[in-house]
């Protein structure tokens, strides 16, 4: 009830101010009261998690505003309220940066690099690859790794498994 509660704040803020795009409302949530804190206008790292969890490809359906189709009429999405969410999700970002000097970024050629796999592990590839050298100009991420399960333990168990997977050599 407070989940809709909230999803139906947001779907009303952003119809009050003619906003359709991609954007995150957040909220603040004290007990069984939520409170506006900000909009995000933008595509935020974090929305694999909800391209995962509704089927929905948010930065294609960008694209295609941007082309000036319709949500609803062109690209056939459904309405907040014919919004259905499968399962949970869960992400986290692989970095090359060194826990024991402040996690400041690691620089240097990765020597291995082995990535999970499987039904439901989803990956975002950046500098993440066998060879590659991590400059010390741009940002950390080697690649993000989403994971979906039926449940939320389900998603906890297959993040564990994809994280003990990954191998990755000659950078911290």
């Amino acid at each position: 009830e407070l989940r809709h509660e909230m999803c139906d704040a947001a779907v009303q803020l952003m119809k009050h101010v003619g906003y359709i795009n991609a954007g995150t409302v957040e909220f603040l949530l004290e007990d069984d009261r939520f409170y506006f804190i900000e909009v995000n206008p933008r595509v935020q790292v974090e929305h694999t998690i909800t391209e995962m969890i509704t089927g929905i490809d948010i930065v294609q359906s960008q694209i295609k505003i941007a082309m000036g189709m319709g949500l609803f009429k062109d690209m056939h999405l459904p309405q907040q309220k014919d919004l259905h969410m499968i399962g949970a999700a869960i992400q986290c970002r692989i970095t090359t940066e060194d826990p024991m000097n402040n996690f400041l970024p690691d620089t240097g050629k990765i020597d291995t690099y082995r990535s999970p796999g499987g039904f439901g592990i989803r990956l975002d590839a950046g500098n993440g690859f066998q060879g590659s050298v991590v400059s010390p100009f741009f940002d950390s991420l080697l690649v993000k790794v989403c994971v979906q399960g039926m449940t939320f333990d389900d998603a906890v168990k297959k993040m564990d498994r994809s994280l003990k997977e990954f191998r990755i050599r000659g950078v911290k």
